[in-house]
C-alpha cells in the first residue's frame, strides 16, 4: 500500500510537470489537469487505506505482552513459579489461629457483610457509632469498613511504609499523584486496551487508577531526559480501584481482594544497563517492610504465564497467613524493560552522545496496605482475641501495644 501510494504521488508530480509545460507552450491543459485531479483522489484513498492498516497493526501489537526475560521460568501459571528465598519462620500457635475477618469482626472494628449494602439503596439509620449493621450499608461486595484501632493500624502501616521508602536509606521521592487519569496513561503502562474490564471509568471518560504505578510511571511520558537525571525513584501512597472482573468466587470474604484498597507503590526510571540491578534493589526495599514487621515471607520468581502483561521479570513477595495456612502475595516487583517506555514515548539522552534511547521502567508494591494489615492481624493474634501491635508500628500507633475488643 505504501509503495502504491508512492507510485501514485510520482505520477501526480509528473502530471503537474506536464500541466506546467503545456501552460508555458500555450497549449490546452484540461487533459493533464483532469489526470492530476484523478491521481490526487487516488492518493487520498490510498493514504486512507494505509492509515486503516496501520491502526489495525497498532491495535494488534497493543495486545501483545512484554516478552519474558531469558531467566524467567517457562510455565502457564503459578505452579511453575520458583522460590528464590524464604525469610523468617511461621509462628507456632498453641491455639487454632483464626482468619483476619474473624478476628476483626470479633474486635468490633472490621465489617464486610453490611458494608456490602452501603450503595444498594434502602434506609440507613445510625443507632450507635459502632452499629455496623445499620451504618455500613453503602458500597456493595468487595468493600470493607474499618474503625477504631484497626483503622488506625491501617493508617499506621501506610505511613510507616511511606516513611521507610522515602527515607535516606531507600531514597524514593514522595509524590501525591491524581487518582484519575486519561486513557493514554493506562495505555502507556499496559492496562489498556486489553484489561479495560478490570478498571473503573467515570461517566466523563476518566479512569480510576488501579495502582499508583500508572501516574508515577507516566511522569516521564513523552519526555527525553538527560542521563544525568537517572535513576528517578518515586513513591506514593494512594487508594487503588479494581473491578476484579475475573475474580468471581475467589477470596469473597475478607480483605485479600477488594474493589478499593490502599498501596504504597514504588516506581523507578533507569538506563537499560541499570534495570536488573534496580530490580533487585526495589525488591529488597519491599522486603525491608516485612523484615521490620517481623513477618515470615518468601520471594518467588514468577513464571512466564503468571507474570503481568507489561513485565519481563517479576518477583512476588508472599507473606505467611496462619489463619489461611497459606502463603499469599503482598507485593509484586516487576522490571518492564523498555515496554512501557515505548508505549509512552519516554526516552533519555546518553551522556556519551549518540541517539536517544528508551528508558527502562520498574514498579513494585512497598507494600499493599490492606494485605499487610491482614498479615499483622493474623500473625500477631492472641488466644484472648486481642492483637499485639508490632514494635515497628508503635510510634505510628501512639505507643499502643495491643488492640482490644470494643
Amino acid at each position: 500500500a505504501v509503495a502504491a501510494a508512492d507510485a501514485l504521488r510520482a505520477e501526480r508530480n509528473a502530471a503537474a510537470k506536464r500541466i506546467g509545460a503545456a501552460r508555458a507552450a500555450g497549449e490546452d491543459t484540461s487533459a493533464p489537469e483532469a489526470e492530476a485531479a484523478a491521481l490526487k483522489t487516488r492518493v487520498r484513498e490510498e493514504n486512507e487505506r494505509i492509515r486503516a492498516r496501520e491502526a489495525e497493526l497498532a491495535d494488534a501489537l497493543s495486545g501483545l505482552p512484554n516478552p519474558p526475560a531469558p531467566e524467567v521460568p517457562a510455565g502457564a501459571d503459578e505452579s511453575a513459579n520458583v522460590e528464590v528465598r524464604r525469610v523468617g519462620a511461621p509462628r507456632a500457635f498453641d491455639f487454632a489461629p483464626r482468619q483476619h475477618f474473624e478476628i476483626g469482626e470479633a474486635l468490633g472494628q472490621m465489617d464486610f457483610a453490611h458494608a456490602a449494602r452501603m450503595s444498594g439503596g434502602g434506609t440507613v439509620s445510625v443507632v450507635g457509632p459502632m452499629d455496623f449493621a445499620r451504618a455500613a450499608n453503602m458500597s456493595g461486595a468487595r468493600f470493607v469498613l474499618l474503625a477504631g484501632a484497626l483503622a488506625r493500624l491501617h493508617r499506621a502501616l501506610a505511613w510507616f511504609m511511606l516513611d521507610l521508602q522515602t527515607g535516606e536509606q531507600h531514597g524514593y521521592r514522595e509524590v501525591a499523584p491524581p487518582y484519575m487519569v486519561r486513557e493514554a496513561a493506562l495505555f502507556g503502562t499496559g492496562q489498556l486496551p486489553k484489561f479495560a474490564d478490570e478498571n473503573f471509568v467515570t461517566t466523563r471518560g476518566d479512569w480510576l487508577i488501579p495502582t499508583a504505578e500508572v501516574p508515577l510511571t507516566n511522569i516521564v511520558r513523552e519526555n527525553t531526559l538527560d542521563e544525568s537525571l537517572l535513576p528517578l525513584r518515586f513513591a506514593a501512597h494512594t487508594p487503588c480501584f479494581r473491578a476484579e472482573a475475573g475474580a468471581a468466587g475467589r477470596d469473597t470474604r475478607g480483605m485479600i481482594r477488594l474493589h478499593q484498597f490502599d498501596k504504597v507503590e514504588l516506581v523507578s526510571i533507569v538506563a537499560p544497563e541499570r534495570s536488573e540491578e534496580e530490580h533487585e534493589r526495589m525488591t529488597a526495599c519491599a522486603e525491608e517492610v516485612l523484615k521490620r514487621l517481623e513477618l515470615p515471607y518468601r520471594v518467588m520468581l514468577l513464571s512466564a504465564g503468571d507474570m503481568g502483561f507489561a513485565a519481563r521479570k517479576t518477583y512476588d513477595l508472599e507473606v505467611w497467613l496462619p489463619g489461611q495456612d497459606a502463603w499469599r502475595e503482598i507485593s509484586s516487583c516487576s522490571n518492564c524493560g523498555d515496554f512501557q517506555a515505548r508505549r509512552m514515548g519516554a526516552r533519555y539522552r546518553p551522556a556519551k552522545g549518540g541517539l536517544d534511547r528508551f528508558v527502562h521502567t520498574l514498579n513494585g508494591s512497598g507494600l499493599a496496605v490492606g494485605r499487610a494489615l491482614v498479615a499483622v492481624v493474623e500473625n500477631y493474634q492472641n488466644a484472648d482475641g486481642t492483637v499485639t501491635v508490632p514494635e515497628a508500628l508503635r510510634p505510628w500507633m501512639g505507643d499502643l501495644k495491643s488492640i482490644e475488643p470494643e
